[in-house]
């Protein structure tokens, strides 16, 4: 393997000897040269791996310098070195993208760190999260058979979040079948632990229990009506908590975070259920019995959200807020234009509910699309399709526009979302929905080891169209298939981003308060 080339351009390069002997007993080979033309040539002949660049040298300066090779060699690093600490010559190297920039007197070690950290950086980095993780794989694994309680889980899912974001960042991710491996481990004993207590926290008003969908705006929206900002509660639909991740580095320039929390969706962990939950306050077979009209039921042709403004306005008057308020849903990016020029009417009211379902629309066309198969054949695709969507969304053109007024932003979702991998054979009736993490109806067929079974959907507080109906929770990554054309079935379906059961990627999930900057 060839040692690292570096070319060295300064018109004192005599005084630097030390400097350049000391670099090339660790390992590099240095090239020398006294001006900025020499450099220029330099660099049309050799390929070199770093350019430590004098500012201030006769004939081209080194921002003159700087500049040519720029233009020339846009992708190789420059350290600039001066003596002088103006703002404005560290403002013009900084906009001219160098690697880094130095000031003498140099330190031997201050020259090494410099060149570590550009050429060495992802090796280093990669090495040093391998070993973190590694020292920490233990531990989390102990969790995981602990009886965790609601928070803990939130906790211990955080963690796994930030090592499967902190692995996916190096650059040959060689510890991500274990991670993955750890994360699936951990859902199996988080959906034992759902099953265990759901129900409680359903029906025992003593018990112990996290927010949860009904709950989410009285607990989290609806106390902020009572300060002076207008509110901005945002609804990503299908937004899980890593994508949440990878968003909040973008919004860091133009918000503060002043809260970020997990709270679990309801069952079945999908819009229809969850959403209506979230805007009524009320749990779906609440909805059903006290507004028959605002339910639409699974057997039903019409949408199942197209009431979300009727049941928030509901829930306003049932808390006894008389506000004025918004509802916006943005199914795509003509109506995310549209609402931004509206913006300002927005700032007059006193709640704002904006759903942007974009996310939602992913995760379905990601079955449907073959184009989306190939861009998101898994999480780590996943993301960074999610992260492209938002940087160029008018949803994020909203919220820059909200960090220059005073307000309050709420950001959160309905559910998450998981990548399936294991078919579960189930059969229903023509009258069995169609989602692929959870069924309901009256003659469905299946083993009920590892699923989760209501038997008692009114213990659930989930419509019950039938005496006998029943409703099956997918747990983990499995997914429903049926037997007829079953090969072709689990084929197409293996491998997709589905909601609506038990796992901790679909029921964990993000709500953020942020403040404007």
């Amino acid at each position: 393997m060839n040692k690292p080339l570096i070319l060295w351009a300064d018109d004192e390069i005599d005084l630097l000897k030390p400097h350049i002997i000391f670099l090339e007993a660790k390992g590099y080979d240095i090239i020398p040269v006294y001006n900025g033309a020499d450099a220029l040539e330099k660099c049309k002949e050799h390929r070199f791996d770093v350019v430590f660049l004098d500012e201030n040298m006769p004939g081209l300066s080194g921002l003159e310098t700087l500049s040519r090779i720029k233009t020339d060699f846009p992708n190789l690093p420059v350290v600039m070195i001066t003596k002088s600490e103006e703002e404005h010559i560290m403002e013009q190297a900084i906009g001219s993208k160098i690697a880094d920039y130095l000031i003498k007197p140099l330190n031997p070690n201050q020259i090494l760190l410099s060149v570590k950290k550009i050429l060495q950086k992802t090796q280093l980095i990669e090495e040093k999260t391998n070993l973190s993780y590694q020292q920490e794989f233990r531990q989390l694994g102990m969790t995981f058979s602990d009886d965790q309680d609601f928070k803990e889980w939130t906790d211990t899912y955080r963690k796994l979040v930030y090592w499967q974001l902190e692995i996916d960042r190096t650059e040959n991710r060689s510890m991500k079948e274990i991670i993955d491996s750890q994360m699936d481990e951990a859902n199996q004993y988080f959906c034992r632990y759902v099953m265990k207590n759901y129900e409680n926290w359903l029906n025992d008003a003593n018990a112990a229990r996290p927010v949860l969908s009904h709950t989410l705006m009285k607990s989290k929206v609806l106390p902020l009506l009572q300060e002076e900002e207008p509110v901005f509660f945002i609804v990503i639909d299908n937004l899980r908590y890593d994508h949440w991740n990878v968003f909040q580095p973008l919004l860091a320039p133009y918000f503060h975070v002043e809260e970020e929390s997990l709270y679990y969706s309801i069952l079945p962990t999908a819009t229809q259920y969850a959403r209506n939950a979230i805007f009524s306050g009320l749990m779906p077979a609440e909805i059903e019995k006290k507004h028959p009209n605002l339910w639409v039921s699974e057997e039903e042709e019409e949408g199942k959200n197209g009431h979300e403004d009727e049941l928030i306005k509901l829930q306003l008057e049932r808390n006894k807020l008389s506000v004025k308020h918004s509802y916006h849903k943005i199914l795509n990016a003509q109506q995310g234009k549209n609402l931004l020029d509206q913006f300002n009417n927005l700032m007059g009211n006193k709640l704002n509910v904006i759903v942007y379902n974009f996310v939602d629309m992913l995760s379905h066309a990601r079955t449907d699309m073959a184009v989306i198969r190939e861009l998101a054949p898994d999480e780590s695709a996943y993301r960074s399709v999610a992260l492209s969507w938002f940087q160029h969304s008018a949803l994020f053109e909203l919220l820059k526009r909200l960090s220059g007024k005073k307000c309050k932003v709420v950001l959160s979702t309905d559910h998450g979302t998981i990548r399936v991998k294991k078919p579960f054979k189930i059969v229903g009736d023509k009258t069995t929905n169609s989602n692929l993490r959870y069924k309901l109806g009256k003659n469905l067929g299946f083993e009920e080891k590892g699923v989760l079974v209501a038997k008692k959907p009114e213990r659930f507080f989930l419509p019950k169209p039938n005496l006998s109906t029943a409703y099956v929770f997918a747990t983990e990554d499995e997914f429903f298939a049926y037997p007829n054309n079953y090969n072709h079935y689990v084929n197409f379906y293996k491998d997709t981003f589905q909601h609506g059961g038990i796992s901790m990627e679909e029921m964990m999930i993000p709500v953020v308060y942020m403040k404007p900057k």
